[in-house]
């Protein structure tokens, strides 16, 4: 399959590329031994197969399956790349087939701190108090 508009097909000319090399290119990660330490770890998959190596190699049409921060990330490749590109180019490299992540419900607006006036400063358990409202909201 030919690359998209703008990538530059994979050097060697075949039509297949390691994994790491490949998560590297699409910018899912951002060093090659990050998308190796998640291969060996076992937490990819390809074609449904769990995946232990990082040297498997990738083709066009192979669907990935592997967590990305909080969610799962399930994509389709779609083409090879000769070198890590821009982030433009690399979404061209795959479909993200995922469905877009469900809309939290709106929750309700944390209620105000109220402190009497005039009762100076908070305390450090008042404050830690005020830090954990900051960070939920």
């Amino acid at each position: 399959m030919c690359a998209p508009e703008g990538l530059e097909a994979a050097e060697s000319g075949s039509d297949t590329l390691r994994l790491d090399k490949w998560l590297w290119f699409a910018r899912f990660f951002k060093s090659r031994a990050r998308a190796a330490a998640l291969c060996e770890a076992g937490l990819l998959r390809r074609n449904h197969v769990v995946v232990r190596k990082a040297h498997q190699p990738v083709r066009p049409g192979d669907v990935l399956t592997f967590p990305q921060g909080a969610q799962i990330r399930v994509v389709r490749v779609l083409a090879l790349a000769g070198r890590r590109g821009p982030a433009g180019a690399a979404r061209l490299l795959y479909d993200d087939l995922a469905p877009p992540p469900a809309a939290a419900p709106p929750s309700e607006p944390a209620a105000p701190a109220v402190r009497a006036p005039g009762s100076g400063r908070p305390t450090k358990r008042e404050r830690r108090a005020i830090d954990r409202l900051v960070e939920d909201s």
